[in-house]
């Protein structure tokens, strides 16, 4: 697990109330993803379907959920980011085989933090830990996706990572 420390940035308290005057600490731990955490893992993810106008049946989140804990190497993985016993944060990721060279590439399918603690560290913090999971795996190349106008999650990417010149089709 990698903990990382917050200070009052990004937590929710009305200005106004006296506990968001006095100065707080909190960690937040990103750990990989557990059986307990179904319930708030689906609220997360339910959020990112939402953010890109998209939704799926329960027949499939249960069986993301569970391709995920399924201990599968060939299957997605899946990491949280905890705070104060609040799942705030997911990332989702898949190891694969790439044609251009012999060691495998990590593929970040989904990363979501609650919009109450975003620009606090924690989106930075679930890539460098795919970033470590995928060093672990002997997997050089992390790539993701997403669409051109999530622009304040492209101000992350532009700093944890590279933009390249591909542009994505699929089959209509």
């Amino acid at each position: 697990a990698t903990t990382l420390l917050l200070t009052n940035q990004g937590l929710t308290k009305p200005a106004h109330c006296e506990e968001a005057k006095k100065p707080r600490t909190s960690q937040v731990v990103i750990r990989p993803l557990r059986w307990d955490d179904e319930y708030a893992w689906k609220r997360l993810w339910t959020a990112y379907l939402t953010f890109y106008e998209t939704e799926v049946d329960e027949n499939q989140y249960r069986t993301t959920f569970t391709r995920m804990l399924s201990g599968d190497p060939h299957e997605f993985k899946g990491l949280v980011a905890e705070l104060d016993g609040e799942l705030v944060g997911i990332a989702h990721y898949l190891f694969h085989r790439h044609g251009w060279q012999e060691s495998r590439v990590c593929y970040l399918q989904d990363l979501y933090v609650d919009p109450k603690i975003r620009g606090g560290g924690v989106g930075k913090a679930l890539i460098e830990a795919v970033y470590a999971a995928s060093d672990v795996e002997g997997c050089p190349k992390v790539y993701w996706m997403t669409q051109h106008f999530n622009s304040r999650a492209r101000k992350l990417y532009d700093y944890v990572g590279q933009r390249t010149p591909f542009i994505e089709y699929e089959r209509p």
